[in-house]
């Protein structure tokens, strides 16, 4: 009966201690954190979800010390409509409110951490031969951040010609000793820029950094990187029963897909050590090797149909990736958290991910 009891008694113990709310930290205080947020269009579009966000950046901004982070980075989509003023069934704001959303809601970080805020299809505009138009550089130029400014070593010009930060790469030394580039490629990224980020790649002052990717669209969730042509429409001029109409989908031309990323950019490269994506809802992992015999991670990390989906949802129940690198420079532990759920004394105990594909460990080999 004795033993009963105290069985009893350790059982009821450890399920208060393990199953109690777990505020995010360090699980070694040498660490350092990377803060990865998945597509944000379903936050931005509708008034209704723009708080969600700004409560998301608001507890990256509170946690920058307690996390030691160093790096802030965005899959893009940053906004649902890029140049369209009337809104249709997909958002309640126009083109113009939504880019000013983002703009603000990452104005908590500029000059307390640098990040990068990739470009996803919805940032883009084309016309009938594909050629693409956006409004990203308006509303994230490289003196909006003076922290993005101070890393920045390398970029290139978008689409319209114009430099700006939709191709770039942001150097950092000396994290737990090792140095690194972190990389943002456009969506669907043309052949000029992939030569470019080859280019980039193989300086010899880069020969021992290790690179960590972002591009919009990248792995899907069966694990497998993106194939076949890359495409867009067009918004036509006419509304019908209130709803935007749309073109056929169009090549996007010269454009380049996960597999073509993989082929031309990241394997036949020594340093790449990461790629971050979003595009396609879910989670997506998988490993390969470079030429070189490293291990390249590839993450897929999007939660916009989280939440209720894309018209009726909350945008994505403000779920982060939270990317702890450990010092012995080996050793990546991947969690998955929600600020929204953590909020709240009642909802705290969905404020964590523990699944296999949302809490795992990732290892390096020099």
């Amino acid at each position: 009966m004795k033993r009963l009891l105290t069985l009893t008694l350790f059982l009821f113990h450890t399920v208060l201690v393990f199953g109690q709310y777990q505020k995010p930290q360090l699980e070694d205080q040498k660490s350092w954190s990377m803060i990865v947020i998945p597509d944000i269009q379903n936050y931005v579009k509708w008034t209704r979800n723009q708080p969600v966000l700004d409560l998301m950046m608001a507890w990256i901004e509170e946690n920058l010390d307690s996390l030691n982070v160093k790096m802030v980075m965005c899959a893009g989509d940053l906004v649902e409509l890029d140049d369209i003023l009337v809104p249709g069934i997909d958002g309640n704001t126009p083109a113009p409110r939504q880019w000013a959303t983002p703009a603000q809601a990452f104005k908590r970080l500029d000059g307390k951490v640098p990040y990068i805020a990739a470009s996803g299809n919805h940032d883009y505009s084309i016309n009938a031969k594909g050629e693409r138009t956006t409004n990203y550089p308006t509303y994230f130029p490289i003196d909006k951040n003076p922290l993005n400014f101070k890393y920045l070593v390398q970029n290139t010009r978008n689409v319209q010609g114009i430099h700006t930060l939709e191709n770039a790469v942001l150097e950092m030394k000396g994290l737990n000793g090792k140095d690194y580039l972190f990389m943002t490629l456009e969506y669907a990224p043309r052949d000029t820029v992939i030569n470019w980020a080859k280019r980039v790649s193989s300086l010899e002052q880069y020969k021992n950094h290790r690179i960590i990717l972002m591009t919009h669209a990248y792995l899907n969730t069966k694990n497998e990187r993106t194939t076949g042509e890359n495409r867009w429409f067009m918004y036509e001029p006419y509304y019908v029963n209130s709803v935007v109409e749309k073109s056929a989908r169009i090549p996007l031309p010269q454009s380049n897909n996960g597999e073509q990323i993989w082929e031309k950019l990241i394997y036949p490269s020594s340093n790449f050590a990461m790629v971050l994506c979003g595009h396609i809802s879910g989670e997506g992992y998988r490993m390969d090797k470079n030429i070189a015999g490293k291990p390249v991670h590839q993450m897929l990390f999007d939660a916009q149909d989280y939440g209720g989906g894309h018209r009726n949802g909350n945008g994505g129940d403000g779920w982060l990736r939270i990317l702890e690198f450990k010092p012995d420079n080996k050793t990546v532990k991947v969690k998955t958290f929600s600020p929204l759920f953590a909020i709240s004394p009642s909802t705290q105990h969905l404020a964590w991910k523990r699944d296999a594909k949302n809490e795992f460990v990732l290892n390096y080999e020099d």
